[in-house]
């Protein structure tokens, strides 16, 4: 297990630890009175907010963290609705002068407000639970997944979809791979590699495994030509979307699972890393946030984004100097998401493709994608994720690279939708430069 400290938001080591507290009296022990009166309105979050900039009607973080925290004192005042309308891309946590946990309290404001207030036999609840829960209904469909292509392609699917859920049918449904990433891994026999000094486990998600195994073999390939053994230890979703739906109690038994596997892997001298950056974001902010069962910390402490850590651990930029990838890749506009940034990691793939030969990833900028996991795609939220993202569409038009790259699934849906280009993932770059797709190992 490495002994390497992870970086602070601005990219310094640091060994600074989030601890787990609560927004509302009902959990006394854990109170986020310090955090919120630390708010003194100047409402740089509100600024920051990707959501509060086109939607006059969205109050902003402010006031969805702490003057709601504060109005929720008084037994009769009822957690606003608008706090759905938040998209957790957590921009706000990083923009705050004063360290207030905003997205915490957004996080535990929208579970409160889904458990107490909200009607369950809604289409909102329904609609919400099914995109909260993607890996639950992703395995009936990654069991003929032609015939779900097929099916989830057709325009009546995506209209019906819309009338009687509310899930917008402007946006075509990602396809399922005909050969999952944890088959194929099974196939292969599992770990190439043996070793004691250098071991991951690795974090795959949901979506790396049932819709873009590529990724997932990408950085099996790129860690095993540096010589690490790579546990896939069993997994649920880190629990991104449902944080963002405030289905807090399925996201706890998610997160009890993970947990748990994950710091028996830790145990066992492994380091975790994640290829998507809302998955290790999740592992590393939200779960020590709003849990504090036995191993929280451990996992929390010990996660890192993939390419992060490879920077870290090995010579990346050395191993890369000269390295060409041939004619597959060539320029790229890239997008680093809005978690990623919130790592302090925005910066980490510009500068790391630079040492490769022919490549150049020109930065679209810092603004919000637009998607933010579920949000975009909600029926009702669907022309502010578009207008949202459309600064990134401009800036990706404006360079000369026709290809997208970034490392969050959903930012990769929202940038092939807006601009018809195709997107692809840092670390299938790096497979191509260091092992070639052409000779790349099972």
């Amino acid at each position: 297990m490495s002994d390497a400290e992870q970086p602070t938001d601005d990219g310094v080591p640091g060994d600074d630890e989030f601890e787990p507290i609560q927004v509302f009296p009902e959990a006394e022990e854990m109170d986020l009175r310090p955090g919120a009166d630390d708010c003194y309105k100047c409402s740089t979050c509100d600024t920051n907010c990707p959501v509060a900039e086109v939607d006059d009607e969205f109050p902003g973080p402010k006031f969805q963290g702490p003057e709601q925290w504060r109005l929720k004192r008084q037994d009769d005042q009822d957690i606003d609705d608008s706090v759905m309308k938040c998209s957790n891309c957590m921009r706000c946590d990083s923009a705050c002068p004063s360290d207030v946990p905003l997205s915490q309290m957004h996080n535990t404001a929208r579970g409160e407000y889904v458990e107490e207030q909200m009607n369950k036999f809604s289409r909102e609840y329904v609609r919400n639970r099914i995109l909260a829960n993607y890996r639950r209904l992703a395995p009936l469909g990654s069991m003929f997944p032609r015939t779900t292509n097929f099916v989830m392609g057709l325009s009546a699917t995506q209209w019906l979809g819309e009338k009687v859920l509310g899930i917008t049918g402007e946006r075509e449904f990602p396809e399922f791979a005909t050969e999952t990433f944890r088959e194929w891994w099974a196939a292969r026999g599992g770990a190439q590699v043996q070793s004691e000094d250098k071991r991951i486990a690795y974090f795959h998600g949901c979506y790396s495994n049932y819709n873009t195994p590529e990724v997932a073999k990408a950085l099996v390939h790129v860690y095993e030509h540096f010589g690490y053994e790579i546990m896939v230890p069993d997994q649920h979703c880190s629990g991104t979307p449902m944080f963002a739906n405030g289905m807090l109690e399925d996201a706890r038994r998610s997160a009890e699972t993970n947990v748990r596997e994950l710091a028996a892997a830790i145990e066992d001298g492994a380091d975790i890393v994640a290829s998507c950056s809302s998955c290790s974001m999740s592992l590393r902010q939200e779960y020590p946030e709003l849990f504090d069962f036995d191993g929280t910390e451990d996992v929390a402490a010990n996660t890192w984004d993939a390419v992060e850590y490879l920077r870290v651990h090995e010579d990346l930029e050395g191993e890369l100097a000269g390295a060409s990838v041939g004619d597959e890749f060539d320029d790229f506009a890239y997008h680093a998401p809005c978690h990623a940034r919130n790592q302090g990691l925005d910066g980490q793939t510009t500068e790391l493709l630079a040492a490769i030969d022919g490549v150049d990833a020109h930065d679209v900028g810092d603004s919000c994608s637009g998607i933010s996991g579920t949000y975009g795609w909600k029926a009702e939220n669907y022309e502010t994720s578009m207008e949202i993202g459309s600064e990134m569409f401009d800036h990706m038009e404006a360079s000369e690279a026709k290809t997208g790259l970034t490392e969050c699934p959903t930012c990769s849906m929202q940038m092939e939708h807006g601009t018809g280009y195709e997107i692809t993932h840092t670390l299938e770059v790096l497979e191509a430069a260091l092992v070639g797709t052409e000779t790349a190992p099972q």
